[in-house]
């Protein structure tokens, strides 16, 4: 089994239970979250739906197909401390141009509403080169500042070394250091705790109250004085 770990990566969730919770095809139907959500994306066919099995330790939870593009909908899934949000796969070829628009326009749409979304997970097949659509999506994630962690899948199928250079490859495709990288495997569960350790640190952070310094503190009360 390989043994590149994440360094100061906090412990990882336990995942106690997972339902579907609803399908949404509109921005009218989407949900408003009452505790943190994770989104995942990527190209169709990429495995989004065997990943979020793995974190649910259930085989049909989300519904897989060896048919590329069938996720047309945001579907939502408890997760006990989150809500997980499998979005719509894109870059999907033997689709119409016009499934395509609207297949953006539901993600354009879900992101607008960004103040919602604790974290992304991004999902990029570690075999290959991340395609133009993977590139797009990284630079939109990054215009919005929306927090992100690229995830490769299918690592099963390649050997270790030929894994460790393509998450170097990758990551400089993406303009990304090695380390902002997690590699998985649905069919093995390798790094299925990294994933869960870093939804564990995503909502730890939220669930962290801001307190002011001391110096910030004594700042607010002089200007008050003044």
């Amino acid at each position: 089994m390989y043994e590149m770990k994440q360094q100061n990566q906090a412990a990882p969730m336990v995942i106690k239970s997972a339902t579907f919770i609803t399908s949404a095809a509109k921005a009218e139907q989407f949900i408003t979250p009452t505790k943190p959500m994770i989104a995942v994306c990527g190209k169709s066919n990429v495995g989004k739906s065997s990943f979020i099995n793995m974190l649910a330790n259930r085989k049909k939870l989300a519904k897989t197909s060896s048919e590329p593009g069938r996720t047309r909908l945001v579907n939502y899934f408890d997760f006990g401390e989150f809500i997980l949000a499998d979005l719509p796969g894109y870059g999907f070829a033997r689709v119409s141009k016009g499934e395509k628009e609207k297949w953006a326009k539901t993600l354009d749409q879900f992101f607008k509403n960004k103040d919602s979304i604790a974290h992304v997970f991004m999902l990029v097949d570690a075999r290959h080169d991340p395609t133009a659509d993977d590139v797009q999506m990284i630079e939109f994630l990054h215009y919005h500042t929306i927090p992100f962690t690229v995830t490769l899948t299918k690592a099963d199928k390649l050997s270790k070394m030929k894994l460790k250079e393509h998450i170097k490859a990758i990551a400089a495709d993406l303009y990304l250091g090695e380390k902002n990288l997690l590699a998985t495997s649905s069919e093995t569960g390798y790094g299925k705790n990294d994933v869960l350790g870093k939804i564990r640190s995503v909502i730890d952070i939220l669930n962290t109250p801001v307190e002011l310094e001391e110096d910030e503190e004594e700042d607010e009360v002089e200007d008050k004085i003044e």
